[in-house]
């Protein structure tokens, strides 16, 4: 009789510890969701349009040697927009070109315009591989984390991994082979702390911009696997637009 009320009082003990941690991936990611915003928040999300700045650098003679580059701060606006299921289009100005690149389902493209001179512009289709790059990156975008498998991906728990001095855990979304996210998640909260890619590349995010229950970054920070440092920092994020299909389908080159 004994052993048994030993056992009984085992078994409270564990209860009174407090309710199960997350341990599988699956309920990582649930946690990961729940710190984004509630799952009728995130299901009901259909597009997303940001507008911003990128900031980056590009090399430009020096002023006091010609023979030599140097890096030079570049602030340009940026428009993004993705809709499900796989349409992503995103617009970079700058000084002397308009740079848009599209997604539509399986096919993918980029234009160049020169502002100076619209009738002088470059176009090209893009291969496989990206195409499959940027059906990955509008999921990431749009899916928070969830239903990776039915578009024939997967996702691994890689275990407990200090960042920052925080305790987190690693998930790796896997696309393709060549297509990795490798997402740090904060223990605690389920806060996304960073995200690697399988080329090197790091991405960190910061502030926060609050839209329809659904939390978004301020600040995206990308570093390249060689050094290059991008920052897009968004003004506005709106939610649910209905975007027409011709803003994302391969443009009539005949019209321009």
């Amino acid at each position: 009789m004994k052993s048994r009320y030993v056992f009984v009082l085992a078994a409270l003990a564990l209860f009174a510890a407090g309710p199960l941690r997350a341990e599988t991936a699956e309920q990582w990611i649930a946690k990961a969701r729940a710190f984004v915003g509630s799952e009728s928040a995130l299901n009901a999300v259909t597009s997303i349009h940001f507008t911003g700045r990128l900031e980056t650098t590009e090399k430009v003679p020096s002023a006091e040697d010609k023979s030599k580059l140097v890096d030079q701060p570049l602030s340009m606006p940026i428009d993004l927009v993705f809709q499900k299921p796989y349409q992503q289009r995103i617009t970079i100005t700058g000084t002397q070109v308009t740079e848009t690149s599209g997604l539509d389902g399986y096919e993918a493209w980029q234009k160049r315009v020169n502002l100076l001179n619209p009738s002088q512009w470059q176009f090209n289709l893009l291969d496989a591989t990206q195409v499959k790059r940027l059906r990955a990156n509008t999921w990431e975008n749009l899916c928070y984390f969830a239903g990776i498998e039915k578009k024939g991906g997967t996702v691994r728990l890689g275990g407990d991994v200090t960042v920052d001095g925080l305790a987190c855990v690693k998930l790796s979304f896997i696309h393709a082979d060549n297509i990795i996210f490798h997402r740090y998640f904060e223990k605690a909260t389920g806060r996304l702390i960073k995200t690697e890619t399988e080329s090197g590349g790091e991405i960190r995010e910061e502030g926060e911009i609050i839209v329809k229950g659904v939390r978004f970054s301020r600040k995206v920070i990308n570093k390249a696997a060689n050094g290059t440092v991008t920052i897009i920092t968004f003004d506005q994020v709106v939610l649910n637009e209905q975007i027409p299909a011709a803003e994302f389908a391969v443009p009539d080159l005949k019209a321009n």
